[in-house]
């Protein structure tokens, strides 16, 4: 509750300030668009499901989708993912990069996993955590922008991370057994790193 506290503390300071808004919104695109260029670095060249199809090309519509909000509050503001343009900018960028590296090698001393089944059990538990996370956090911040009359939404963005999550644990069941207890492992990495992002937008 502490951390949604904090977050929602966060987001009202950032939606009555249309510059802090920009860099929220370019922060979020750039996230996601890590995110979208993961997936397309995991897919296989020949075996590639439908819903990794799927899941890549949302993920880049919520980039671009984030992206072009940032037109709603500015005309000339955050034209890259620059650092002068992003909240935080290192944490980041190193949320989603530290997230990949620590479920690898949680996922080689857990199961001793390698080369593409590693990179499988990667995709799935990464993803997992951050569609847990985006329900709360786009939650969070669509509550803010109606309570505020914004001009931005995210209501289409909740409704696919919610698709999403449901997807992931469709597919986690037939990775491993113990998916449940190897998701609540992954989503406690996660629950570090994002509270390392959060404590340095805090202090804007």
């Amino acid at each position: 509750m502490k951390q949604e506290e904090q977050l929602s503390r966060i987001v009202e300071k950032v939606v009555v300030s249309d510059d802090l808004h920009a860099q929220w919104l370019n922060s979020l695109s750039m996230m996601e668009n890590t995110g979208a260029r993961k997936i397309s670095k995991y897919e296989h060249p020949v075996n590639t499901t439908l819903i990794v199809l799927k899941h890549a090309a949302e993920e880049a519509r919520h980039a671009y989708y984030l992206k072009k909000q940032i037109g709603k509050l500015t005309k000339d503001g955050c034209p890259d993912y620059s650092y002068p343009y992003l909240l935080a900018p290192i944490e980041s960028h190193h949320y989603l990069n530290m997230l990949d590296v620590e479920a690898c090698r949680y996922l080689k001393n857990k199961l001793h996993l390698e080369g593409r089944a590693l990179k499988h059990g990667a995709y799935l538990l990464v993803t997992y955590s951050i569609e847990v996370r985006a329900d709360m956090l786009y939650g969070i911040y669509q509550e803010a922008l109606t309570r505020h009359k914004s001009k931005v939404n995210v209501k289409s963005i909740i409704a696919e991370e919610e698709g999403h999550l449901a997807e992931m644990e469709r597919m986690l069941v037939q990775f491993h057994p113990e998916w449940e207890k190897l998701a609540a492992d992954v989503c406690e990495i996660e629950v570090r790193l994002f509270n390392l992002w959060v404590s340095a937008i805090d202090k804007i």
